[in-house]
């Protein structure tokens, strides 16, 4: 190797080592310095020449056609992006600094003070976090089988390891067979829903916002929030294991493809999955409202959240094309109203929240939870 590419990879060790902090400026300045960088060239060398993106299954495909847009510009390689589940992701996102690791985690929920420390603990500061829109969680079934209205209490006792007794202060081991058993006005077939995995942000918003709503109706469940907070999630968050919550895992095609071939069965997803197999699987109501990209947009759909990515402000200018990615996903033709990522099923934020987003993410300005 000659000297002068060894001082390229020296200077590129330094600069993951240091964790450099990239700069702002203009469009122009940022434009010119991702087309001068000599990481471009010289990392193609000493291991990586594109964007490494891992993380939520729900922000996967938003994340993928960005990548496509981006990669057709031919200036840098289309970015590799990989579904490995919010909580995985992040995993590998927090294991360290440098090309071994991935730039950027996707993400259907806010990072974790846990993950922000573990991060810490791995060399991983200045982590820059990037709101991208919203999303609504579905219970879905195939379009063939039964239209359903569900409460969140519905939800939470069909889902539930543990449902209230008659008695204040009483448990039972959850033992509804039908949907009718926890709702007479609901079908009468056996409760069967495909879900997440625990690693998957999906879940962990599902049992936030559906499971957690419903478990709430109980008075005196909803009291001990306070005096037991312990007891409160144990109780809300546990999803039974008898059979009736089949985990799926990450991949939202094999539920649909299951739910084409039991009519009775329900899988949970995001919204933006649902809008893409519309043709093949429908979303049931959730306290009178039908999850639809309006419903979800003027927040009158109860159980939806907003999604993430997570950057390493380290990688900036040391991977060839991540301003220019992040560029990309923040600009008006891409997360806008009008923009194509809406056309995929994502809610965009409103005008200023967005404008305030892309400023920081030009300036890439560090999340603010400090790690402990």
């Amino acid at each position: 190797m000659s000297i002068h590419k060894k001082s390229i990879v020296v200077s590129l060790l330094a600069l993951v080592a240091l964790q450099a902090c990239g700069k702002s400026g203009t469009e122009s300045e940022i434009k010119a310095k991702d087309a001068a960088q000599p990481a471009a060239s010289s990392l193609a060398r000493s291991g990586r020449d594109y964007v490494y993106i891992v993380g939520s299954s729900t922000v996967y495909p938003f994340a993928t056609v960005v990548a496509e847009r981006f990669g057709r510009g031919g200036e840098f390689k289309t970015p590799k992006v990989e579904s490995t589940g919010s909580g995985g992701g992040l995993k590998l996102f927090c294991a360290g600094v440098g090309v071994d690791y991935p730039d950027i985690a996707n993400s259907s929920r806010a990072i974790k003070q846990s993950e922000v420390d573990t991060c810490a603990k791995n060399g991983v500061t200045d982590i820059v976090e990037v709101k991208i829109g919203y999303d609504g969680i579905v219970i879905a079934n195939a379009i063939g089988g039964q239209a359903v209205d569900l409460s969140r209490a519905d939800i939470f006792k069909a889902l539930a390891k543990e449902v209230p007794g008659k008695a204040d202060g009483e448990l039972l081991e959850n033992s509804y067979k039908t949907w009718a058993d926890v709702n007479p006005a609901l079908p009468t077939v056996q409760i069967e829903v495909l879900g997440p995995p625990p690693t998957s942000g999906t879940r962990d918003a599902f049992v936030e916002l559906a499971m957690e709503g419903g478990c709430m109706s109980v008075a005196w469940i909803k009291a001990l929030k306070k005096s037991d907070s312990n007891r409160y999630k144990a109780i809300c968050h546990t999803i039974r294991e008898d059979g009736a919550f089949v985990e799926a895992g990450e991949n939202d095609n094999l539920i649909v493809q299951k739910l084409e071939a039991n009519p009775n069965a329900f899988g949970i997803f995001g919204f933006s999955f649902l809008d893409q197999n519309k043709e093949k699987v429908k979303g049931a109501m959730v306290e009178g409202v039908t999850p639809t990209f309006d419903a979800i947009a003027d927040g009158d759909y109860p159980v939806s959240r907003p999604l993430y990515f997570y950057v390493k402000k380290a990688h900036a200018d040391v991977i060839p094309g991540l301003r220019g990615y992040l560029r990309e996903f923040t600009s008006e033709r891409a997360w806008g109203e009008e923009g194509y990522l809406s056309d995929r099923g994502l809610i965009p934020m409103p005008d200023e929240e967005r404008a305030a987003l892309a400023a920081n993410v030009r300036d890439l300005t560090p999340l603010s939870m400090a790690s402990e």
